[in-house]
């Protein structure tokens, strides 16, 4: 068993069966957007499902935040098309525009309309980095939904697009504006020195899904299947692995290590001052499921990430009931945050003038403004063209850790990363695992050239 895990990444992507691409059609009429004031003219690339605002809160939660991502830029710019290889999801999300939203198949056809100025993508996690690409390319600016990438060269891949071609780029970790900025608060005293010099922060999420094995079937018409594949290597239909539940396969994402994880090791590596640099060292341990056709990211992780300096950051699962978010630990005290409340004898202490001055150092951590609404502040970022709060190169960092968790625990062993040179130290088993090899005529060179 340790053996299959070991050489997933490296061996299942190069396992393409032979299959005819579906061919492409590029649309040369476009929707006429109508500007409103300085609102930007925006499409959403991946629309998901739902039907009420119950429908989007559950969606925002569970599903990619798809349709969510969509109507939430609606309060800013003209949403003016809409994206997705299942057209259920399209049209579903487009009904709410009176006929102003055009549904397309392939991103490609929307990234063609020179009205379009920015796209939110909210598609599964193995599609981001081709699309990001060609968007920046296309001269778009970005929101894209969280994990940013499949491997870590695809974030190397989207870093160096971003600086090329210097457009606003935002990745959806919320935590960073929103939740009436607890989390910044909590980084901001880390960064103080008041909780200690060498701090341990530990990162608890839930456990991963479970599953399998799963029938395959006919995809129904309305979702290009092969499309939806795109990159991941030749598969027949099953609907446990699209949509939803596409998380839980290391063919298309890094499971709850990556999903959940990401938010609050992005935290974590803010709050050490590391959010721009990598751990020296990882290890860890994880249940992986051997199960044919089933579920096979990580049920169960614990990992330890050591960064230069000594400061460590403790990323594990927990079991549903015990609290998820991130503890700071220092010499000199200790904290605690998550989506509901930020709490420690640190906190309890502050005087009026310390949360004055915490108050402040919030407002500088969020660039000089006032945190809140995270769209907001991408679409703010367009117009005075400055670097969003959740930036692509920060975020490149901390999802990088997450994929090293997922290698580390893949291989069974200690590993050493150079974080200058994003590579593995004297281990070209784990080097060749910074990567997937691709299925034609899916390949990110094709997508984006």
């Amino acid at each position: 068993m340790k053996s299959t895990r070991r050489d997933f990444l490296r061996t299942s992507a190069s396992i393409v069966a032979a299959g005819t691409a579906v061919p492409y059609f590029r649309s040369s009429s476009h929707a006429k957007a109508e500007s409103k004031n300085d609102r930007p003219v925006v499409a959403l690339i991946g629309a998901g499902v739902s039907t009420s605002w119950v429908g989007l809160y559950r969606q925002s939660r569970s599903q990619g935040r798809g349709s969510f991502l969509g109507h939430e830029a609606a309060r800013f710019g003209d949403v003016v098309a809409c994206c997705d290889v299942d057209r259920t999801h399209a049209e579903s999300f487009a009904a709410r525009y009176d006929g102003k939203c055009e549904i397309y198949k392939d991103f490609r056809n929307v990234l063609d309309r020179k009205d379009v100025e920015a796209v939110i993508i909210a598609t599964p996690g193995h599609w981001h980095t081709a699309i990001s690409i060609a968007a920046m390319k296309a001269g778009k600016d970005v929101y894209c939904e969280k994990p940013l990438t499949l491997t870590i060269d695809e974030g190397k891949l989207i870093c160096k697009a971003a600086e090329q071609t210097g457009r606003v780029f935002q990745v959806g970790t919320q935590q960073r504006s929103e939740y009436n900025g607890i989390f910044l608060k909590a980084v901001a005293l880390a960064r103080s020195g008041r909780l200690g010099k060498k701090l341990t922060v530990t990162s608890a999420t839930m456990w991963g899904g479970r599953g399998g094995p799963f029938n395959n079937e006919v995809p129904p018409k309305h979702l290009d299947w092969d499309f939806w594949l795109g990159q991941a290597p030749k598969v027949p239909y099953c609907p446990q692995r699209c949509h939803l539940n596409f998380r839980w396969w290391l063919e298309y994402s890094g499971g709850q290590v990556t999903d959940w994880g990401v938010h609050f090791v992005d935290i974590a590596q803010w709050a050490l001052g590391c959010e721009n640099t990598g751990p020296v060292v990882i290890e860890g341990t994880g249940e992986f499921p051997n199960i044919p056709n089933g579920y096979n990211t990580a049920v169960t992780f614990d990992c330890t990430l050591t960064f230069a300096g000594g400061s460590k950051i403790v990323f594990h699962s927990v079991p549903k009931g015990e609290s998820k978010g991130v503890l700071i630990e220092g010499d000199k005290g200790r904290i605690f945050v998550n989506r509901g409340r930020l709490s420690g004898k640190p906190i309890e202490e502050l005087t009026n003038s310390d949360k004055d001055w915490l108050d402040q150092e919030v407002i500088k951590l969020y660039k000089g403004k006032k945190p809140g609404n995270h769209m907001a502040n991408f679409f703010g970022c367009i117009k005075d063209h400055s670097l969003p709060i959740s930036d692509v190169f920060t975020h490149h960092r901390s999802v990088s850790s997450c994929h090293l968790s997922n290698i580390a625990m893949l291989l069974g062993r200690k590993l050493r990363w150079d974080p200058a040179k994003e590579d593995f130290i004297g281990d070209d088993e784990a080097s060749a695992m910074r990567s997937r090899q691709q299925r034609e005529p899916y390949t990110i060179e094709r997508l984006t050239s």
